[in-house]
Order: C-alpha cells, then structure tokens, then sequence
C-alpha cells in the first residue's frame, strides 16, 4: 500500500502549504491537494474540493500543528479560504492568492467581452463576424507567442480598437503588473491604477473583476510580498494530470490519489535488493 510508505512525519513540520485541486477525471470529479511549500511534496489529498474537504486536512494536521503554520496559499474560491479562516485551523496564517489565478480571470474575462462582440457583429455583419470568431486565439495567447499571422491580425483589431481592444489591453496590462519585474510597493501601485481604470471601463466583465480582485486585494499582494504562490502547486497539477492522462481514467478516486503520491508525495520506495531480509533460524 502506498498509504504505508509515506513519511509518517510529513505533517509535521508544515509552515507554508499551497491548497489546490485537480481533475482527476471528467464529469467534475477532482481531488483537493496539499503542497508543503519548503519540500515542493504533496503531503496531502482526499476526494472533493468543498469546505469540508478541506476541513479533512485540518482535521487530520490538529490544532498543534496546524498553529505552526505561517503562510497558506490558495485561489479565489470561498471554499478553501471559509475552512482556512476556522478557529482551530489555521486563522494565523497569511493567505496569499496566486497572481495566477488572477490573470486567468481576467483571461476569461476578456473571452466574455470578445463573445459579446461577436454576438453583436453577427445581427448586422455575419461574414465580419465569422473573421473576428477566428481571432480568438489571437487575443487570448500571449503577444510574444504570436505568429507573424497571428500578430499581423492583431495588428488589424487595434486599428479597428472598440471593446475587444479595450478588453485586450486591460488583460495584458493586469498580466504585466505579475510579471515579477517589479517591487511589492510598485505592484500595490500598479494593481489600484489598473482596478480603478478597470472600474471605469464599462465593460462589465471587467467592473466585476476589479471588484473581485479588491476584495481579495490583501491576499494577492501578500503572495507578492512573501514570493508564495501557487506556481509549484500548479506545477505539480500539470504532472497529476499526466499521470491522470496515461492511466486512461482511474475507477476510483483513491486509485488516483495513490498513484499521485507515488510520484508527488513524500515516500521513499526500496528496491527488493535494496531491503533487509531476516533469515530465520535453523533448528
């Protein structure tokens, strides 16, 4: 059993964990991860990705050592930051939101205000609106990954300029501001401008996610300030879903998770060469 093999003390010493889940087969069936930052492990998974998923952890790490911990790393959803907050779990503990995380909403933003200028080009130019359909790739991928077609076609969208433009420059101005080139104080800066600039942008998806990020606005300059995030937890994500991908589907979510800390987790296997062996004593 794998379960057998992983360190017995790989709770122990826990001060900043990232909490993330993964998909480990379709139809919204995920597993709820734990990723001891200072190690790069998986030191923890269970089925689901609800409060009480994530309860299970807490439940499991115990009052001692879940006061230990400093620093929990998370995305925006209410679930996993509602069972960090608990008395008992971890209340201490500075909850930094992964950069990432924002980006992709404001990537999914900007698919929102592409969609709904396509449904507007279609009631009064269909044949225009099919080009701008085939444009998505070109806004949503980033511009030093473009093709000379690609960016050629870009180039085409910011002569024409309107909400699609707009919605284009908020995306890559907000990517810009997490790039990493710059200080904590120059980020705080940055990131009110472009939530201010957004809020006055009348384009409702992106109102919606100034918003948003001014809520979580302590988190996310937290995970600047202290350089923790997600980026290793989503690293290990890519690998889960490697793994998920080559098993051709797991039957079980404990299949899944075995085979997840087999290769993320903290256990270390012996070959049978490698294993003491007690002869038995001859009579």
């Amino acid at each position: 059993m794998v379960a057998d093999e992983l360190d017995p003390g790989r709770l122990d010493e826990l001060f900043e964990v990232g909490i993330d889940e993964v998909s480990w087969r379709k139809g919204h069936r995920y597993l709820t991860l734990v990723t001891d930052h200072r190690s790069g492990k998986v030191v923890w998974g269970a089925e689901g990705k609800d409060t009480a998923t994530c309860d299970q952890f807490f439940t499991e790490l115990g009052e001692q050592r879940s006061a230990q911990l400093t620093a929990v790393s998370t995305d925006m959803g209410a679930a996993y930051l509602k069972s960090v907050a608990k008395p008992g779990h971890a209340p201490q503990a500075t909850v930094c939101i992964d950069p990432f995380h924002v980006v992709a909403l404001a990537t999914d933003a900007l698919d929102t205000v592409r969609r709904q200028v396509w449904n507007q080009l279609r009631a009064v130019d269909p044949d225009k609106a099919k080009k701008f359909k085939g444009a998505r790739w070109v806004l949503l991928k980033r511009p030093e990954r473009l093709t000379d077609e690609q960016a050629a076609t870009l180039r085409k969208l910011r002569r024409h300029g309107g909400a699609a433009w707009r919605a284009y420059q908020l995306k890559e101005s907000l990517r810009e501001v997490f790039a990493g080139d710059l200080t904590p104080s120059q980020t705080t800066e940055l990131l009110d401008r472009w939530c201010v600039k957004a809020s006055r942008s009348r384009l409702a998806p992106f109102v919606t996610l100034a918003g948003t990020i001014h809520t979580h606005r302590d988190g996310i300059l937290a995970a600047i300030r202290l350089g923790i995030n997600n980026a290793r937890v989503e690293a290990l994500n890519n690998k889960v879903r490697l793994i998920t991908r080559r098993a051709y589907g797991f039957h079980s979510a404990q299949a899944a998770l075995a085979l997840v800390m087999l290769a993320c987790g903290p256990i270390t296997l012996r070959l049978p060469h490698e294993q003491t062996h007690v002869r038995p004593h001859s009579v």
